[in-house]
């Protein structure tokens, strides 16, 4: 991450568009046409030497193209013969939607704590709540996997369910329910936070989870639910008794993996109101990737993410069973 983090801080120093960009007014008056956000995507995707996507070619074999006597990005490879632009091999292929708005989203999507709606967004950059909820969803589609955590030092587990409420009490559920809630495992290390949408919260499911993310013998805590119980034979197991009205334990907690549930349902409830569980598991990366680069200006996180958004999402794809 640090090392990561440095990457950031050098390209904005070095990229001219970026270096007095502080806030989004900034950036409106850097990215003002298409041809301000192409210059850019090509500067932190090529570092000064056009690729060709179809044949990887890296040297100098390529001819720029002009329309009417301008030149608008459009690149032809000496080698294969194929056209290409910066934006082949991005989320931004194959969109109608100019990059300049495409800018605009991304930059107010990443640095509002808790999301935007399609709807505001729509209004935010003059498209149809259709199209602003296809470009929400394709930066939610490059989200995932963003920041790699690892767990091997005090890892907290918690499971949260998202959702409906229930129709009257659930009997011995602490807090769970089956029904109508989706539930939702979280691992939180080192300020790091890490969401899994799962069927159900028993003991196969955690374990499962647990021992693929977590290195054996790290200190792992958790809460007195049972479906924890029989971790300690891979590693040392901190039970934090809530059902007892305990919540701190020889100094062990499960508090900033709790604080992380609640800033999601936060988030949900308070700007998305409604969330499928189709989609869920790309909401839940939405909040954990801002909780993870909370280190990071606006800029600096806008930056890091245009940089590696190589996931493009069709329409069909999205809405497909």
């Amino acid at each position: 991450m640090e090392t990561e983090i440095i990457n950031i801080v050098e390209i904005i120093k070095k990229n001219k568009q970026m270096r007095e960009v502080k806030s989004f007014i900034d950036l409106m008056k850097s990215f003002y046409d298409e041809k301000s956000c192409r210059e850019f995507l090509e500067d932190i995707k090529w570092r000064g030497e056009p690729i060709c996507p179809h044949c990887n070619c890296q040297t100098k074999e390529h001819y720029k193209l002009k329309s009417n006597g301008e030149f608008k990005g459009l690149y032809k490879c000496k080698r294969c013969k194929k056209r290409f632009t910066v934006t082949i091999g991005t989320m931004f292929e194959g969109s109608h939607v100019s990059l300049k708005k495409w800018f605009y989203a991304l930059y107010i999507f990443l640095a509002h704590k808790k999301g935007i709606s399609s709807i505001q967004l729509s209004k935010d950059i003059d498209v149809t709540q259709k199209t602003a909820w296809f470009m929400l969803e394709r930066i939610r589609h490059n989200l995932k996997d963003k920041l790699v955590v690892q767990f091997n030092d005090m890892t907290q587990v918690d499971e949260t369910y998202v959702g409906g409420k229930n129709k009257g009490r659930v009997k011995n559920a602490q807090g769970r329910s089956l029904k109508v809630k989706t539930p939702v495992v979280g691992l939180l290390s080192n300020g790091m936070a890490y969401t899994a949408v799962v069927p159900n919260t028993g003991g196969k499911v955690l374990k499962t989870i647990i021992n693929t993310l977590v290195k054996e013998g790290s200190t792992v805590i958790t809460d007195g639910w049972k479906g924890y119980t029989g971790i300690s034979k891979n590693y040392i197991h901190k039970v934090v008794e809530h059902s007892t009205g305990e919540y701190v334990k020889d100094g062990f907690h499960t508090n900033s993996i709790e604080g992380f549930w609640s800033h999601l349902k936060r988030g949900i409830l308070g700007i998305y109101h409604k969330v499928s569980p189709k989609h869920l598991d790309k909401y839940c990366d939405e909040f954990a990737f801002r909780y993870n680069t909370r280190g990071l200006t606006d800029v600096e996180r806008f930056t890091y993410f245009t940089m590696s958004a190589y996931k493009r999402l069709k329409y069909q794809s999205l809405i497909s069973p």
